[in-house]
């Protein structure tokens, strides 16, 4: 189904697309949690619903993304600006996790930007 055809879910829908950029918080807290969280949705409830599986595989995409921004500027703390960008990182990720989830709360399709779509 076309992202951009379809805007709105019902209330249990838009609760799981919520939970499912929510669920990548927990990477904050639990390594790789940031991408288990997502993919245990997507992998769960993203059959049970087309709006639920797309959002929970925007949210994986994103999160795979930014493992990888974050490994590079791990590899790049080795000259130490990688620290800066590391946080920016972090700042950036929780800035559009929170955007995704209001925006999935209200059952509209939200895509974020800068992300490599790697799962189909």
């Amino acid at each position: 189904m076309d992202m951009e055809n379809r805007t709105a879910a019902n209330a249990d829908e838009s609760n799981w697309g919520m939970f499912a950029h929510l669920s990548a918080l927990v990477g904050f807290v639990i390594p790789f949690g940031n991408v288990v969280g997502p993919l245990l949705i997507w992998l769960t409830k993203g059959k049970e619903s087309d709006y639920v599986g797309e959002q929970a595989r925007e949210a994986l995409n994103f999160q795979i993304t930014m493992l990888i921004v974050a490994a590079v500027c791990f590899a790049l703390s080795l000259i130490l600006i990688g620290l800066l960008f590391l946080w920016l990182a972090a700042l950036f990720d929780l800035v559009f996790v929170i955007l995704a989830a209001v925006t999935a709360s209200k059952g509209q399709m939200y895509r974020y930007p800068y992300t490599l779509r790697l799962v189909k």
